[in-house]
């Protein structure tokens, strides 16, 4: 079988070239956190942009020049018995796409961050944690083993901790960041498990090693059954950083930090995390068909739950962070039905539009005086005109509608289901209509119609500076016509660049299933299924213009009465106060029980009782410590005399 990674060729450029990918962003990171309040926003900004920018620099010529898979190793890492593990990175098609991805958005990002966080007091340390943030992506990405991955893993899952709890004098942003870093806790010890098995398994962590004994069968010990259980372990991971059924409920809540980071997390980093890791280890994955159809089952239930939930959201930026549990939903639906390609070309247009929609969303809140109730919204189109047209071209692309990026990317994953399943393909096509319904929906409320804030408000309406704007104008083109890097099969194979540059990396894949990559569908049928998904965008833009601009219906107010189903949506199903109800409270009640009677009980008593011992005993010898020769003498004379009577049998 041909070997896929890691040619004999080494590295053809010096191995700093590579170091200072993740190292100018640690850099940044660096001196932003120990000048900090020292710093301006805009001399803040720019040591993090620069930074940012410099990586991205480098992934853009390493991506030009790029001719086959190689590694750069770095030094000897773990070394322990026959245990050998290096500190080294892998370049090859998909880390580069990855560091384009993270390096690029990223970088727009911070320059985004200048004018929306000018006026913050902590900025220099804003812009230390967002470096920090592409920092561990990067080292994410780069890694060539499945334990230098994890070091991102971990790392990305601190910055999340960091940045969504950023505003720390808010309690409730404290309970959003500790949220979010217990649940991913919890997706992360599955991670791990996996990665131990791996080497139980292989006897490698090495990623050329562990894929190539897979595609070969050599299990060791195990039997080939041990990669469903791997592969299991790792979905894990993935759904609880990726925020999958039943680990999502982390990700709605990451929008109480700045809105930037919002814009950060959900469209190029660590919701992406769990989606790379699985195309990383697409062999093992192809070798666990099993474990492929839960993901794909997983996939499209998360996305059909996480849109109906997003119809009913009246904060901007809840609605968009439903929107990106679905979207995700969406890119895992890919990936269970091996449409491994497809799966990263949505992560790439995903990314475009999100974080074009979080940074236009972040406008209106800088405009609205950090209002975010659609509610309190309206007519805004006329004095956001930038940020108005860049966000309706981001609706455009997340509805699917052609030629914007959602469109192409949406359609291969709807054609790659409806090859696997025509049931999972009707969930998909469904939540291709509530997703255009939700967000034009976002867009009515937000854009037309009369303002419906306060007059306060009216006066302070602006559009933002170009700091902000112009990354919206960057980000609406690449939304617009990013997806073009794959055109529609039926124009030919010739057209799908994304596709062909990214066919070595599933060799292994290709040769343990070939039929999986071969499309099953003629040309004619392609064109009906997407002439069925624009149909399902196009409705449900109509449906939301009808209900939100010509009948003028308004979202109900919180204490309005509702029905038992608009009731269940708008709360969301009540899945925290279950997990509340059946998790959290039952630990919090073991907790103070532990305390109470145990700690305070048993533990304490036993601990406060030994210091007490010890403390009346130095006491006691303290008495005998007076000073004085004759007490010492006579101590002395009393001390013989006891001896020699315990001794007296012995004379």
């Amino acid at each position: 079988m041909q070997e896929t990674v890691l040619p004999a060729a080494g590295a053809p450029y010096p191995t700093l070239l590579y170091v200072l990918i993740p190292l100018l962003p640690f850099l940044g990171f660096l001196l932003n956190g120990l000048l900090n309040r020292r710093l301006s926003a805009t001399v803040a900004g720019l040591i993090g942009s620069a930074a940012v920018l410099g990586s991205f620099a480098i992934s853009v010529f390493l991506f030009l020049n790029f001719q086959y898979q190689y590694t750069v190793p770095l030094f000897d890492w773990i070394s322990v018995g026959t245990m050998q593990i290096p500190f080294s990175y892998q370049i090859d098609q998909l880390s580069l796409i990855m560091l384009l991805l993270v390096t690029g958005v990223g970088f727009l990002i911070h320059v985004y961050s200048i004018g929306y966080m000018a006026h913050d007091e902590n900025v220099g340390k804003f812009f230390s944690f967002l470096n920090l943030f592409v920092f561990s992506m990067l080292v994410l990405v780069l890694g060539s083993n499945f334990l230098i991955l994890f070091i991102g893993w971990e790392g990305v899952g601190l910055c999340s901790y960091l940045l969504i709890g950023f505003w720390n004098k808010n309690t409730a942003y404290n309970n959003a960041a500790k949220k979010a870093f217990i649940i991913n806790r919890v997706g992360d010890l599955g991670f791990l498990l996996g990665i131990f098995l791996i080497y139980l398994t292989f006897n490698s962590v090495q990623f050329g090693e562990v894929f190539q004994k897979a595609a070969l069968g050599q299990f060791g010990t195990y039997g080939p059954g041990v990669v469903t259980v791997i592969t299991l372990l790792l979905f894990v991971g993935a759904t609880g950083k990726s925020a999958q059924l039943p680990l999502y409920t982390w990700l709605p809540d990451a929008m109480a930090g700045p809105t930037p980071v919002s814009a950060l997390i959900h469209a190029a980093t660590m919701v992406t995390a769990g989606i790379y890791m699985i195309l990383r280890a697409n062999v093992l994955f192809t070798l666990a068909p099993d474990t492929l159809e839960v993901i794909a089952i997983i996939g499209a239930a998360t996305a059909l739950f996480a849109a109906t939930i997003g119809l009913a959201q009246n904060d901007i930026k809840k609605v968009l962070a439903y929107s990106t549990v679905s979207q995700l939903g969406y890119m895992f639906l890919a990936l269970g039905v091996l449409g491994y390609s497809t799966s990263l070309f949505h992560v790439l247009t995903h990314a475009f539009f999100k974080a074009l929609m979080f940074l236009g969303a972040g406008s209106v809140i800088h405009a609205m005086s950090n209002e975010q109730d659609m509610r309190r919204m309206g007519g805004l189109r006329k004095t956001l005109p930038i940020t108005f047209i860049t966000f309706l071209v981001g609706c455009l692309a997340i509805a699917g509608i052609p030629p914007f990026a959602g469109f192409f990317s949406k359609d291969e994953i709807l054609l790659h289901a409806f090859q696997h399943s025509k049931v999972l393909y009707g969930v998909g096509l469904f939540t291709a209509f509530l997703t255009a319904f939700y967000m034009f929906r976002l867009l009515f409320l937000t854009f037309f119609g009369e303002f419906r804030g306060t007059e306060q408000q009216r006066q302070h309406l602006h559009e933002s500076p170009a700091s902000m704007t112009l990354p919206l104008i960057v980000l609406a083109i690449l939304a617009a016509v990013g997806g073009f890097m794959n055109a529609p099969f039926f124009l030919g194979e010739d057209n799908a660049y994304l596709s062909n540059y990214l066919a070595p990396l599933f060799t292994y894949s290709q040769k343990i299933n070939p039929a999986a990559f071969e499309l099953a569908v003629d040309h004619g049928t392609e064109l009906m299924l997407i002439g069925l998904s624009v149909g399902a965008g196009v409705l449900g833009i109509v449906f939301a213009y009808v209900m939100y601009v010509s009948r003028g219906v308004r979202p109900a107010e919180e204490d309005a009465p509702r029905g038992f189903l608009d009731n269940l949506v708008y709360h969301k199903y009540y899945i925290d106060e279950l997990y509340n109800a059946l998790l959290v409270r039952p630990v919090m009640w073991l907790s103070r029980g532990l305390y109470r009677f145990v700690e305070n009980g048993v533990i304490d008593p036993i601990v406060n009782g030994f210091g007490r011992v010890t403390l009346g005993g130095g006491q006691l010898l303290r008495a005998v410590q007076t000073g004085s020769v004759e007490v010492y003498l006579l101590l002395m004379v009393v001390a013989i005399v006891l001896v020699m009577a315990l001794n007296f049998g012995k004379f």
